[in-house]
This record gives structure tokens, sequence and C-alpha cells, in this order.
């Protein structure tokens, strides 16, 4: 089935990131991207309408895609460039692992929550997204494909984990939301050497929690 993406969802696309820019983000890159992928696309069909509003919306299982600002915030801070291999925890609708493949990314993903995993797998391959994803616990990361270049953490951690961090290479960027249930602040980590790290602080946001394990749901 082919997705449609008109005229109209363009213009409103357009009008989202005119808005993004008003809001601060500077990065054409990732301005470029968010152009490019219709968000529309993954979001439920009793919300396209609203897809280019700056808002959260449900996707199930009690997850969220995130506010389009947001994903611009963190993608900024990641500072992706083409090639590199990137990291990302909480795949979701999958939206934000789009925008890192049409930045040039190399995208691996975990997902928890297996009818989301289900559900973006085979979105993936029907539209021939090369992006690697994986049915498993977050907080252990994926060593197999370990190092990374960029890690990015969609969903709140009280403290950012240790085997992620040992997965980031030395150079690399890892960016997180940290904090408590109701208010985190964005944490961007760069690995200056093994187990050493200069840590910046980039505001305060607020996310649904990252939990453990795998879910069946």
């Amino acid at each position: 089935m082919e997705l449609s993406d008109s005229y109209k969802h363009k213009g409103l696309r357009q009008h989202l990131i005119n808005n993004l820019r008003i809001k601060g983000i500077k990065d054409e890159n990732v301005l470029d991207a968010m152009m490019n992928v219709p968000r529309h696309h993954f979001m439920d069909s009793s919300f396209i309408e609203y897809a280019y509003q700056d808002k959260a919306f449900p996707i199930g299982s009690g997850q969220t895609i995130s506010q389009p600002y947001t994903v611009a915030f963190q993608t900024e801070l990641l500072n992706v460039e083409p090639g590199h291999s990137v990291l990302e925890i909480g795949t979701g609708s999958g939206y934000q692992a789009v925008i890192l493949y049409n930045m040039g990314a190399k995208v691996y993903s975990i997902e928890r929550q297996y009818n989301l995993y289900r559900k973006v797998k085979l979105f993936f391959y029907r539209y021939n997204y090369k992006i690697k994803v994986f049915y498993r616990d977050g907080y252990d990361g994926l060593s197999t494909f370990a190092p990374f270049d960029r890690i990015i953490i969609t969903a709140a951690v009280p403290l950012v984990p240790e085997a992620l961090k040992r997965q980031l290479k030395i150079g690399g960027i890892l960016v997180a939301p940290v904090g408590q249930k109701n208010h985190q602040t964005m944490i961007r980590l760069i690995k200056k050497g093994e187990g050493e790290f200069i840590t910046e602080e980039h505001g305060g946001f607020v996310f649904v929690p990252m939990l453990p394990g795998k879910a069946e749901d």
C-alpha cells in the first residue's frame, strides 16, 4: 500500500518547520530531514489531521510519538553526520529512527514493547527503510554492534545506563532525558575516554519513563 503525501501535508509540514526555526532549531540538516519525512505516516489514523501540530500523540502500548520540537532538539544535540552508527533506545512509532536514517545514519533501534516492535519492523521492511530494529531491553543496549558514534534515548531514565556509556565510541555523543517521573533534564554526554565524559545540560522536558525488561503487551 502506497502512503500518501499530499500538497496539503507538505504545506503543513513546511509550516511546522518554520515554527521549529522560530523556536530555535538551527541545524538545517535536521530541518531538511523533518521536511522530508512525513510525520503523518507514523500516526494512528484518528490523529493524522493533527500530525503537524507541535504536540505528542499516543501510539499505543502506553507510548507516544514525541513532539516534533523534542525530536528536532534531541537530533540537533546528537550532531549526526552521514555514515554515523546510531543506537536509538525506544523505537516507538519509528519516526525518530527514520529522521536519523534520512540524515544518512546507519540506525539500530531497540523497542521493549512487542506490539510496537512488530508493527514498526514490518513498516521499515515494507517501505524499504534499512533500519535494524530489535525486541529487547534497552538498558542492555546492543553490544553486538557496538561501539556507536551516537546514542539517543527517547524515554526518561533516572541515570544514563552504564552499559550504554560503554557502548559509545570515544569521541561519541549520547543524548538522553535524565531525571524523575514528572521532570527530566536533557543531557548530552561526550565521551573523552574510557569512563571519562563531559556532561552538558540542555533544559527541562517530560518523557514517558524507560522501563526495564521486555513487554509482550
